[in-house]
């Protein structure tokens, strides 16, 4: 028991600190954000299993950044302003290219990437879903500013609770967002009917990556 209660005050903040940041995390996994309209989309066009790939790819990143908050890596990117610069510019320019595709779909609700529209391979997804999350730096700001949060300041075991904190994140988000693959992948067949849906949504996630390129290429790093 005194081995297991170590750990714990090792790797997890406090209760209170705890249920806040499950709770914070339940709002943020539920608000739209271009990695969720890649997974969407991806579960739309191609099938769950493209989805979930997507999925994987995105938490892979999520792990990395979450690395590098707890190395205090992503410090030194943020506050270094030539490289989060040309951060910055790498990631809204990848996302103005997934926007391009959704546009270039038109009525079928489809992402074609350059000019082949074949059906990627579910490497091609999850490297796709890994791509917008690290070439975006507004998770690593997010990571920066958020995980430390629910970390005391000078506690010895900060890189440990910042770490576990980065996988329960995942953790916790994971049921929704799954649940919105599987919701997607249903509606695909609804959507083959009805041409203006198709539209609308490709036009939709086309404006949501829009948004959040224009959003980085804002970005300030504040600190």
């Amino acid at each position: 028991m005194s081995y297991l209660a170590d750990l714990s005050t090792m790797l997890l903040p406090n209760p209170a600190l705890l249920t806040a940041f499950a709770l914070a995390t339940i709002v943020l996994a539920i608000t739209p954000g271009p990695d969720m309209a890649l997974f969407l989309s991806r579960a739309l066009n191609f099938g769950r299993a493209h989805g979930f790939a997507a999925l994987a790819g995105a938490c892979s990143g999520i792990l990395i950044h979450t690395l590098l908050v707890a190395l205090g890596i992503s410090v030194l990117i943020a506050t270094a302003p030539t490289a989060f610069l040309v951060l910055k510019i790498v990631g809204a320019l990848y996302l103005i290219w997934l926007a391009i595709g959704a546009l270039r779909a038109g009525n079928n609700v489809q992402f074609s990437f350059g000019k082949s529209t074949k059906q990627p391979s579910l490497k091609k997804s999850y490297l796709t879903g890994v791509g917008i999350n690290l070439l975006n730096p507004k998770i690593v700001l997010f990571f920066m500013t958020f995980l430390p949060q629910f970390v005391v300041a000078g506690d010895p075991y900060a890189p440990h609770k910042l770490f576990t904190l980065g996988i329960l994140f995942i953790v916790i988000s994971l049921p929704l967002t799954v649940a919105m693959i599987a919701g997607a992948d249903w509606l695909s067949k609804a959507l083959q009917k009805s041409k203006w849906i198709g539209r609308a949504l490709n036009y939709s996630f086309a404006a949501v990556f829009t948004a959040f390129a224009a959003t980085i290429l804002t970005a300030q790093a504040r600190h």
